[in-house]
């Protein structure tokens, strides 16, 4: 079967990895006319302007740590060989831990640290060496091409028309065309040329954010941390992403709304300082210790987003399927993209080995995989962002509020459980912080801790405990002391 891929990003070259080496012919298609770096290092300044997420902090997490080690135990060593390296997340456990013995399943918790620039170069040297696979760079798709009368009367794609960089036009058929072009491809438009209807739901993430690369000092040392460093102060949220060969990146996330702060996080300086201003980011901004390597990218019209390639269970359209940001793709904040992309091309590769000549049943298997894989984390993405805007909004009234009146908000009593319950049980409950960090790497479905009871009784146990402890410690300052500290 000759299957055209279009786009060569992770989720790209994730599908012509999986496709071809389950037996399909792959032609793949990179609109960006930038052949391949020499070297990783060189990677990182890679022109992909097709993807200006590259410059972003991106998480490889354990489900992509471990469909890497037992599907493609080659590209993990690659990646190991060009400075990528496992984390184990339960090696550096919190001190406070009751219980700091192994347990069945850490070897399952182990992500990667890498960047994208890195990960995605040696996924590109890999996917190229498959005999069977040709890349196509500096060939954008411009649409696709249908049949004249499909024999199921549902539109049928049986290739793409594009063109070359240097203005060339050309046609080329395939069994199957992939569309992996991220979330700006043009699928609907596509689709809607050849007269099939796309469903799709969009909803706006209501954030903005802003990454910088650092690298640690050759004569220092990396700042011991235990557990992630990340956090959330309602009107701010970061997070510390670990990189490859002493590299890291640092995120700060700010509503959409917020102009004094994106107005000020875009300097290179204030962005030290305000990450400065974070307890557990602060050593990692620290001058003795790390240099900056980028400036600050900033990264806008963030959404969450599905489209139905199914309507009553029936497609849309035949020959053409779509994987990662092209047919779903979540807040990129959460660290989801690349991990879900690569589950996704391996539910497509398994659709197209066991539907070859049925495209109806291969559309119907693949579509119901991906709802079952990949959909409940588009719905726990737009729930988290809603929580945020509604969290926002509420601190706004209980400011305005009488006391008696805010304490009956039931919303106010699940945060209230989050922060007093949940959060505390992490740091002295290693049954919680194991099925924390199972959920948080992909393991388990998103709704696991709230559907164990075992997880759920202690969780409770320790709230039940909240007025016997001091207070929760905040991560960081209120919005207004950081503002006056950027201002200083």
């Amino acid at each position: 079967m000759h299957v055209v891929v279009v786009g060569a990003g992770v989720s790209g070259l994730a599908a012509a990895l999986a496709l071809a080496r389950a037996g399909s012919t792959v032609t793949l298609l990179e609109r960006d006319d930038t052949p391949l770096p020499a070297t990783a290092h060189e990677a990182f300044e890679w022109d992909r302007s097709g993807a200006p997420q590259v410059r972003h902090s991106h998480g490889f997490l354990a489900r992509l740590r471990n469909l890497l080690r037992d599907r493609y135990p080659d590209v993990l060593a690659a990646l190991i060989a060009e400075g990528a390296t496992e984390i184990r997340f339960t090696d550096k456990l919190p001190d406070t831990l009751t219980d700091r013995s192994h347990h069945d399943g850490d070897d399952d918790l182990v992500g990667l640290a890498c960047r994208r620039s890195t990960f995605e170069w040696v996924l590109r040297r890999c996917v190229t060496a498959e005999p069977t696979v040709e890349l196509r760079h500096g060939f954008g798709v411009d649409e696709l091409l249908f049949a004249d009368a499909p024999p199921t009367g549902t539109p049928t794609v049986v290739g793409v028309r594009g063109s070359w960089a240097d203005g060339r036009a050309e046609d080329l058929g395939a069994d199957v065309v992939v569309a992996a072009g991220g979330r700006r491809a043009a699928v609907p438009d596509w689709l809607r040329a050849g007269g099939a209807g796309l469903e799709e739901v969009v909803e706006d993430t209501g954030i903005v954010y802003f990454s910088r690369f650092f690298q640690v000092r050759p004569d220092a040392e990396a700042p011991l941390t235990a557990g992630p460093t990340l956090g959330d102060l309602g009107w701010l949220k970061f997070a510390q992403f670990p990189g490859d060969n002493g590299t890291f990146s640092i995120t700060l996330a700010i509503p959409t709304g917020d102009r004094d702060l994106r107005a000020r996080l875009t300097d290179p300086d204030t962005f030290d300082r305000a990450a400065g201003a974070l307890d557990v980011v602060a050593p990692w901004v620290d001058p003795q210790v790390v240099e900056p390597i980028t400036g600050v990218h900033l990264m806008a019209g963030l959404i969450n987003r599905r489209r139905d390639f199914l309507v009553d269970d029936a497609p849309v359209v035949l020959g053409f399927h779509a994987v990662g940001d092209a047919h779903t793709c979540t807040n990129p904040l959460y660290g989801r993209g690349c991990s879900l992309g690569m589950v996704q091309a391996e539910l497509l590769a398994a659709a197209v080995a066991d539907h070859p000549d049925d495209p109806v049943a291969r559309s119907v298997a693949y579509e119901a995989s991906s709802r079952r894989e990949i959909l409940p984390w588009y719905d726990a993405s737009v729930r988290q962002d809603r929580m945020s805007r509604d969290q926002l909004e509420r601190n706004r009234e209980l400011r305005a509020a009488p006391a008696e009146e805010a304490a009956t908000d039931p919303a106010d009593f699940m945060r209230d459980v989050m922060t007093n319950g949940l959060l505390p049980a992490l740091r002295v409950d290693a049954v919680v912080f194991r099925a924390f960090l199972r959920m948080f790497n992909l393991l388990t479905a998103p709704d696991a801790l709230l559907t164990d009871a075992d997880v759920i009784g202690r969780v409770l146990a320790v709230y039940g405990e909240r007025d016997g402890r001091p207070p929760e410690p905040s991560p960081g300052p209120d919005r207004a002391t950081m503002l006056a500290t950027l201002d200083a």
